[in-house]
């Protein structure tokens, strides 16, 4: 188990959604307000690793044909705690998530972990690896979150600072709503996509550059 590697994975090289391109709804949808990206972010990462523990433990007795549906209802359960803690403690959260907390129950970033790493890991290793892909997953939801409402709206922290309200950077009638609409959600994303690729490609392309010159 390399702790290191699995947490540079999940942040950069093998996030989940820069590179992997999973859970592209949710990461469109919620991240209007830094409120809702780090409620979204931390509650995917506290099923994500709960689930990936479990089924680690249980990946020895899952029969192979019906794992799928096995690691549905795993999930399904972290879900409902989960959802059912935010409706109890934190409401107007749960409010403005709406329908996304339920929906992880088929978030294809937890499947795909437990499809492709938890069953075939011990539980340490599933554990760390739940924690650096959604540690991935909520970097980049926040950072959405920053550049839409800030654009969009013109605040920073709306949900968490100033009374929700967040802290008003633009004046009023300068922001472009459309950074707030399903628009907003796919021009940020591909801005974020393209910046990782160039991050994660440049070094290959300086080596090339490198082998070209010494010819």
């Amino acid at each position: 188990m390399n702790i290191k590697q699995q947490f540079k994975e999940g942040l950069i090289t093998q996030n989940p959604v820069t590179v992997q391109l999973l859970g592209m709804c949710s990461t469109m949808a919620i991240t209007t307000t830094l409120f809702n990206g780090i409620g979204m972010g931390l509650s995917v990462l506290v099923i994500l690793t709960l689930s990936n523990i479990i089924i680690s433990m249980l990946r020895k007795i899952i029969p192979d044909k019906v794992r799928i549906a096995c690691f549905i209802v795993v999930i399904a359960g972290f879900v409902t705690i989960v959802d059912l803690a935010l409706k109890a403690y934190l409401p107007d959260l749960s409010s403005s998530l709406g329908l996304f907390i339920p929906l992880i129950v088929v978030n294809c970033i937890i499947l795909a972990r437990a499809e492709g790493f938890c069953y075939k890991n011990g539980v340490a290793a599933s554990a760390i690896d739940g924690i650096a892909q959604g540690l991935g997953y909520t970097i980049i939801l926040v950072i959405m979150c920053v550049v839409r409402e800030f654009l969009g709206n013109g605040t920073f922290g709306g949900g968490i600072l100033n009374g929700g309200d967040g802290i008003r950077i633009l004046p009023e009638g300068i922001p472009a709503l459309g950074m707030i609409l399903p628009v907003g959600g796919f021009l940020t994303l591909a801005c974020v996509i393209a910046a990782m690729q160039y991050f994660l490609n440049r070094p290959k392309k300086n080596a090339e550059k490198r082998e070209e010159v010494s010819k």
